[in-house]
């Protein structure tokens, strides 16, 4: 059977897919990333993606311990007041932000592909709403991960409009990385380049499995984070003396400050261990260029450009993904359990449906132009509010945040959770606490426990553990809230998921109501679909085409729907208790 999550997919895809084939009156949009004629996005004034540097909304002044808010920050758990971007609290009204159909975002995120729920420590059946560990990652589903291979040895993501080097070939030094784009002619294309952190992290799916307690012997189940059905991957070479997880993959990303007590440093992800680092640029750690794998990319320029607008009433728009943002964040550290409740229980500027970040929507805000020692700031756009901390160097830094996608491990473990690094990642090593991956790193936290157990930190750089960490909740985005299903021991579900919709675009069809309900007017994220068990919500049953389509075609054969605008290609699917046939994504042929 399909899973919860699956079915409001391919429900959503089906009945919105088909209804584009319907003729219709269309709304044009404007440029790529702008809202179209007569939408309202807020009434603040556009930030035109990163801001200059030097523009400070939070002071870095000295506060408490380690990683305990600065002075005059909010209550632990406490809804922050609205604020305007003066700091003062804001008088206007909420800002509605509608979108039709037709609006394209230039930067789509990618959903992060976990399915599976989890407590503190394992693996879970979804909670409901209002229940203990409601509102994580795998109880919403977003933009799905779609790829077609060329057969040419490039693979088209059909979300974010990108297309990739399927094959990354033997490791390279950062010289050899940069230097090895401008020459190659893959798939006919000269325009290739070495990708963004962004564009990297675009590729992320946790569903994969972090390998490293499998260093230490015994039996693991090793999924990679990345779907290996279209790309290459391989661990690292343990014959050759590498470990498991040397898997890492360089971006084009400098950090714009140094790691390790001063060396150049370029942010990469690791898609055996499931991070993003900073790394050494030049000498690793045995005195020897350091080697990582590339993958170029090309097409869509503007992938991982934010475009931020304030609406005026404490909130941040980032019109490029689609998001919308609290302008200021919790005030406090909270433990993992209390941070799912504290989005969930938000009610904030108006509205109701704020959820916990999922770790690529967060990690999307990240401003890699700054950080503490260049900038003076948090690695963010100065729209945003960010409490001051202490950090464990006895400095003036800024939080980790929360994500709410567990880091889930090949031994079957789930008792760690996913933070973005705004402020340094500090990590104790040569006996000195040091900015070890930089400002943007992607690590992970115990979701229980105490800071105070960890006076080295943890793990081969010492990492800081915190445990209680920042949150700044986000909405909209075209993520719909699902129930979830069983937790499944073997990894994420093994149902392929439905495609996204095209390059750039949201899922087919989607748009954002006008009360934050996300796709297709859906109940407000944090509420559960509606119907009873196999149904579908609202009581919709699939239309009669779709049903004919599937008569005398079998479970998962590919089936046609004749429109009046086209014919749509799909495959037969069980929805409401019968065979129908669900899009494959995409505008059917015909269609102008």
């Amino acid at each position: 059977m399909l899973s919860k999550k699956l079915f409001v997919i391919l429900l959503i895809l089906f009945s919105l897919s088909l209804a584009a084939c319907l003729p219709s009156g269309e709304q044009p949009s404007g440029p790529a990333g702008q809202p179209p004629t007569g939408a309202t996005f807020g009434q603040g004034q556009a930030a035109g993606g990163q801001s200059p540097q030097g523009q400070l909304l939070a002071s870095r002044q000295l506060s408490g311990p380690a990683g305990s808010p600065a002075s005059g920050s909010l209550p632990q758990g406490q809804p922050p007041a609205q604020v305007s971007q003066s700091g003062q609290p804001a008088t206007s009204s909420p800002v509605t932000q509608a979108a039709p159909s037709d609006v394209s975002f230039t930067y789509t995120i990618v959903d992060t592909g976990q399915t599976n729920c989890y407590d503190n420590q394992v693996g879970i059946s979804c909670p409901q709403t209002g229940q203990s560990f409601s509102g994580q990652d795998a109880q919403y589903a977003g933009n799905q991960p779609h790829y077609t291979d060329n057969g040419d040895g490039t693979i088209t993501d059909n979300v974010t409009g990108l297309m990739w080097q399927k094959d990354p070939g033997p490791k390279k030094t950062y010289t050899e990385a940069v230097a090895g784009a401008n020459p190659l002619t893959l798939g006919g294309y000269n325009d290739w380049r070495l990708p963004t952190i962004k564009e990297l992290y675009s590729l992320i799916l946790f569903s994969g499995l972090d390998v490293s307690p499998c260093m230490g012997g015994g039996a693991c189940n090793n999924v990679p984070f990345i779907d290996t059905a279209y790309f290459n991957f391989e661990y690292g070479n343990t014959a050759a003396g590498e470990r498991i997880i040397d898997a890492q993959y360089w971006s084009g990303t400098e950090y714009v400050s140094a790691t390790m007590g001063g060396a150049a440093t370029v942010f990469g992800v690791n898609f055996a261990d499931g991070r993003i680092k900073g790394y050494p640029r030049d000498t690793g750690p045995g005195g020897t260029p350091f080697t990582e794998f590339v993958r170029y990319v090309r097409g869509n320029p503007n992938y991982g450009i934010n475009n931020f607008s304030n609406n005026g009433n404490g909130t941040i728009v980032d019109q490029a993904a689609g998001l919308t943002w609290m302008q200021v964040d919790s005030g406090a550290g909270m433990k993992w359990q209390d941070s799912l409740a504290y989005c969930q229980n938000l009610s904030y500027a108006g509205f109701d449906d704020w959820r916990l970040p999922n770790a690529k929507e967060l990690q999307s805000i990240v401003d890699y132009s700054r950080s503490p020692a260049t900038t003076n700031s948090a690695a963010i756009n100065p729209l945003f509010n960010v409490t001051a901390i202490t950090a464990e160097d006895g400095q003036t830094d800024y939080p980790f945040y929360w994500t709410g996608t567990t880091h889930a491990t090949a031994s079957g473990r789930g008792d760690s959770a996913n933070y973005i690094s705004f402020g340094e990642a500090l990590g104790y090593m040569r006996n000195a606490w040091i900015d070890v991956h930089g400002a943007g790193a992607q690590r992970s936290d115990p979701k229980t426990g105490s800071s105070a157990d960890y006076p080295q930190g943890h793990g081969p750089q010492g990492d800081a553990v915190r445990v209680n960490n920042y949150v700044r909740c986000v909405r909209d985005g075209g993520v719909v809230a699902v129930a979830g299903g069983s937790f499944n021991p073997a990894g994420q579900s093994s149902v392929a998921s439905p495609p996204g919709g095209g390059a750039g675009q949201p899922l087919a069809g989607a748009s954002l109501d006008s009360q934050g309900g996300g796709i297709g007017q859906q109940p407000p994220a944090g509420s559960p679909p509606q119907g009873g068990a196999g149904q579908p919500p609202d009581g919709r049953t699939p239309p009669q085409e779709a049903i004919d389509a599937c008569n005398g075609v079998g479970q998962g054969n590919t089936c046609d729907v004749t429109t009046p605008r086209g014919t749509l290609t799909g495959t037969c699917m069980p929805i409401a208790n019968q065979l129908a046939c669900v899009p494959q994504g995409g505008p059917p042929s015909g269609r102008p």
